[in-house]
């Protein structure tokens, strides 16, 4: 190498700057400190220097708890437990999040401090690592606060799942909703349309007096401003409000801090939720978004229970309306098979003897006018047709069975006159049916059993057909089985114009009638079986038997 060439060279590494540990350390934004096994600080970067040096004068040697939160000793619970004693202690490096003061601002520090060892492995010296996490914290706080609300409207919704009774929903929910506000004082307020009035539904930890005392007109108090307005109302003590009615109510409640949310659905209010605490200032701006969200959830829920009431309400006219209907249809029923039986079928009984008398008395004539006998014979035959057709009709109207003897034996004298004669093989089994049934029972079950009886008829070509009925724990169960051809039940989801459906439709309404469920097992090649299931109770007449019995 030439003198020139080194001597560049030289000086191209003399032109490196010399950087410390100190210039390097002091480039972190992060505040970093060396503290000893006396609390010492030893070392401390700029990030921190700026801000707790004053103006000449060092840091080093001064005790860290002096300079960081003066402190004549180290510090300790309640203050906050000191990292540096449990490293020294352990031996391993430990991280805390601290709140703390800065500039008079609440913030959040993050604290890691780790062991520094000599050669033989002895801790000489602690390195903290102070960082600012407050964003990070409210970030955090954000998140969990989100996910508490979500969980909490969870609660609400799995708690409300399934239920339509109002006072169950109401009560349910207060319960959820005081739990998960940590809260032991609060009730439901709905708005009652014909009075104009906010009356308490339910509620929890106030007094029948103060509960009685608060019948609030709209716009009256804090709660009927809520309901007049539809916006929440946070008060941090509802003793000292203005705006509050009732205040000797509410001071003998001993009432502090204070919620009220509407219950909106569709944009209407139905009623207001009240939260309160003996304490003030217990509740915050989180704690009135949670309970609005849960109040716009418990609207939904109470309009659905309005409008289920109300389609309870319309279906129970409506079946107590379709019984009438069916029991005037009975009544007729009834009232054209004994006429029919005690005009119709008699007349016909007189004539066929009529008829009789005047062939025996020609025989006996000694005339013999073949042609009018055979004539009279034939009036004969369809006068005796005409009754068979009549006496069907009246069994078919009112079987007589059903009212002498009751359901098992006119169900067993329907199926084998209907089915007998087409080939099928018939068996009728009962358990626990030795009684009579109520008259609406037995003619409700009659008819579903003659609409399933007929389905066979005219579709199942059966071979076989089994009829059994069972009773227990004041249930009846029908099952009317055939091993024909079947059906795909999935198919008949109404009635058809041609009337396909009808028969299925009319049987599961007149069960359900009688307050029981209808049910069809079928495929196509498998044959049929059909359920019915009717809540049952005896008849007046078997009530005093079993009373007579017992005695």
């Amino acid at each position: 190498m030439s003198r020139r060439s080194a001597a560049i060279q030289k000086t191209s590494r003399n032109a490196e700057p010399d950087i410390s540990l100190q210039d390097v350390l002091n480039g972190v934004e992060d505040e970093l400190l060396v503290i000893d096994s006396e609390y010492r600080i030893k070392f401390a970067n700029l990030a921190i220097l700026r801000r707790f040096r004053k103006k000449s004068e060092s840091l080093i040697g001064k005790t860290c708890y002096e300079v960081l939160y003066n402190r004549d000793q180290p510090c300790a619970l309640p203050l906050w437990d000191c990292p540096l004693e449990k490293v020294l202690t352990n031996g391993k490096m430990m991280t805390v999040v601290h709140p703390a003061n800065i500039n008079g601002v609440a913030t959040h520090l993050k604290i890691t401090a780790y062991p520094l060892r000599d050669d033989c492995g002895n801790i000489k010296a602690i390195v903290e690592l102070r960082r600012n996490v407050t964003a990070e914290k409210e970030l955090e706080n954000h998140i969990l606060g989100r996910r508490h609300e979500l969980l909490a409207l969870s609660r609400v919704s799995a708690a409300l799942s399934g239920l339509w009774d109002l006072d169950a929903i109401l009560r349910v929910a207060l319960d959820n909703l005081l739990k998960i506000m940590n809260g032991t004082i609060g009730g439901i307020l709905l708005f009652d349309e014909q009075t104009q009035t906010l009356f308490y539904r339910v509620h929890q930890g106030l007094s029948a007096r103060y509960v009685e005392g608060m019948r609030l007109r709209l716009g009256e108090g804090v709660a009927g401003k809520v309901a007049q307005s539809g916006k929440s109302i946070l008060l941090e003590d509802i003793s000292i409000e203005p705006r509050a009615a009732n205040p000797d109510l509410i001071s003998t409640e001993g009432l502090k801090a204070f919620i009220s949310v509407p219950l909106r659905a569709k944009d209407k209010v139905l009623g207001v939720i009240n939260v309160a605490s003996k304490l003030p200032r217990q509740f915050t701006e989180n704690d009135m978004h949670l309970l609005n969200s849960i109040g716009d959830q418990l609207g939904v829920a109470i309009e659905q229970a309005g409008l289920y009431e109300r389609l309870r309400k319309a279906r129970e006219r409506y079946q107590k309306l379709a019984r009438q209907t069916l029991t005037s249809h009975e009544e007729e029923r009834k009232r054209l098979a004994r006429e029919l039986h005690d005009e119709t079928s008699q007349a016909l009984s007189g004539i066929e003897l009529q008829l009789q008398a005047l062939m025996d008395t020609i025989e006996m004539s000694g005339k013999k006018d073949l042609a009018f006998v055979a004539k009279l014979k034939k009036v004969q035959s369809l006068a005796i047709e005409v009754h068979g057709e009549i006496s069907r009709l009246i069994a078919d109207l009112r079987p007589a069975l059903l009212d002498t003897l009751g359901l098992v034996p006119a169900i067993r004298q329907y199926a084998e006159s209907n089915l007998r004669p087409l080939g099928v093989n018939v068996s009728v089994e009962s358990k626990g049916v030795e009684m009579r049934l109520t008259p609406e029972v037995e003619v409700g079950l009659f008819r579903w059993a003659q609409g399933a009886i007929g389905n066979i008829v005219q579709h199942s070509k059966a071979k076989n057909a089994r009829i059994i009925l069972k009773c227990k724990n004041s249930e009846l169960l029908i099952e009317i089985i055939d091993d024909g051809v079947g059906f795909d039940v999935s198919k008949i989801t109404d009635i058809e114009e041609s009337g396909r459906g009808r028969g299925v439709f009319s049987m599961k309404e007149r069960i359900g009638l009688l307050g029981g469920t209808c049910g069809i097992e079928s495929k196509p090649g498998h044959g049929t079986i059909v359920r019915g299931r009717v809540p049952i109770s005896w008849s007046a007449g078997n009530e005093e038997n079993k009373s007579t019995r017992s005695r």
